[in-house]
């Protein structure tokens, strides 16, 4: 045990079988993670189906535990009434040993609306909240510029788009290391005026707040170092990012076939992977659910091993760091502004 009162090791609880590629997949970057990170392992899912994937590596079997659940929730499943019919499914399971303490840390590749679900009904949310959100920084090119929200929430009011922005803020002075970040609201333009409804609505909120708001930001911003925390609704939060994420790849096919005659296979390779290393951030360390009780960090579905070590990585790094903690502290302020001025 340390001074702050953690336990050495982070108990680190991981859906086993979330994911395209679970528990393949999973299991071995849930290994890779135990390799460089002072952690313990407790993998959720079909107990044979992970000690069969388990079976073909060697780590430190003291680390590892294998935690049995019946079914997965799909992201084809409508996740509460999934939650009803399968309360035995990996991710609810993995939920409830955070919720009692076996585990310090939750991370899913799973159904993201299964993962969120799990939280609230399980974790709860920090007092004050609607709903939880996810962000993070997005892209390579700008890692200490950060999104919120990435797609959790497609419809948002006002009230909720600052609860994200105090969120925000929280990760990018305890997460990044800035002492005072700066808060922009995406919109069409830079002006007071512009944007939706929404937009001007919550521009009057933001101004009014404890927070560091330099106004409207455009697309344009990630890249020009004008804001570190850009917040919108989850529509246009996921909109952004699988463009970036499908321009990558796009991009990356279009070099290959430029690049194949005028430079060998791996250099090609080598700069087609650092292009989709930069539009695809999210896919290497995951993003952490911003708001409920507890670190939980979802990562990709389509993620690889890489991937998976990445989000247990960042889940890690999140307690260590009292992520939660900060969060709560920053939105009591914006909960108590919003209740003064009624």
């Amino acid at each position: 045990m340390d001074t702050s009162g953690k336990m050495s090791r982070v108990r680190v609880v991981v859906d086993a079988m979330g994911g395209d590629f679970a528990p393949q997949e999973t299991v071995l970057g849930s290994l890779e993670a135990l390799k460089i990170a002072d952690i313990e392992l407790l993998l959720v899912g079909d107990k044979q189906s992970v000690e069969e994937e388990l079976s073909k590596h060697d780590y430190d079997a003291s680390l590892v535990t294998v935690v049995p659940s019946v079914d997965k929730i799909g992201d084809d499943e409508h996740p509460v009434h999934a939650m009803r019919s399968k309360p035995e499914a990996s991710i609810i399971v993995a939920t409830k040993l955070l919720k009692s303490g076996a585990a310090d840390v939750l991370v899913s590749m799973g159904s993201t609306g299964a993962s969120m679900a799990s939280s609230v009904m399980i974790l709860g949310l920090m007092d004050g909240l609607e709903r939880p959100c996810i962000g993070g920084p997005f892209l390579g090119m700008s890692p200490k510029t950060m999104l919120v929200d990435m797609g959790s929430n497609v419809d948002c009011r006002p009230s909720l788009m600052l609860s994200f922005a105090a969120l925000g803020t929280a990760f990018s002075r305890t997460f990044i290391g800035l002492d005072n970040p700066r808060v922009g609201l995406l919109s069409v333009g830079s002006e007071e005026a512009k944007g939706n409804r929404q937009v001007q609505e919550c521009y009057k909120l933001f101004e009014d707040s404890h927070m560091n708001f330099v106004g409207n930001v455009e697309g344009m911003d990630f890249f020009t170092d004008k804001a570190d925390v850009i917040v919108c609704d989850g529509f246009v939060g996921n909109i952004l990012m699988k463009f970036t994420e499908g321009l990558g790849a796009a991009l990356g096919s279009y070099l290959q076939k430029g690049l194949s005659s005028q430079m060998d296979n791996a250099q090609s390779e080598s700069i087609i992977s650092d292009l989709w290393r930069i539009t695809n951030l999210p896919r290497k360390m995951g993003g952490p659910l911003f708001g409920v009780n507890a670190p939980v960090v979802l990562g990709h579905g389509s993620s690889k091993a890489d991937g998976v070590a990445g989000a247990i990585n960042t889940a890690v790094r999140c307690y260590d760091l009292n992520l939660v903690d900060s969060m709560r502290s920053e939105l009591s302020e914006v909960t108590a502004l919003m209740e003064t001025s009624g």
